[in-house]
């Protein structure tokens, strides 16, 4: 467990978004990518968590453009999804 609690409190925000998928993409992207950051990063997605997860997701999978507010390099690492971990028994190919 993380010492710090500022990295908790935003490893609990991003695990605890509202739905699975959500959960998966925020919490797998802090997971994946955090340990990296500096203060403007944390800032950036400390900010990133008060918006919509729908907004979040749309921006990530590229079906929408991401606000000005979240452009830049992080929202490019997060759009690559490669930090996607999904749950055990779930799949993404249909039998």
């Amino acid at each position: 467990m993380d010492a710090d609690p500022y990295r908790r409190k935003l490893h609990y925000r991003a695990h605890h978004r509202g739905t699975r998928e959500a959960d998966a993409m925020v919490g797998g992207f802090f997971d994946h990518c955090s340990a990296q950051w500096g203060a403007v990063e944390y800032e950036w997605f400390e900010r990133l968590l008060d918006e919509q997860d729908v907004d979040i997701m749309a921006w990530a999978l590229g079906t929408a453009a991401p606000d000005p507010a979240f452009t830049g390099p992080l929202m490019d690492q997060m759009m690559r999804l490669d930090f996607i971990v999904l749950p055990e028994g779930l799949s993404t190919h249909n039998s």
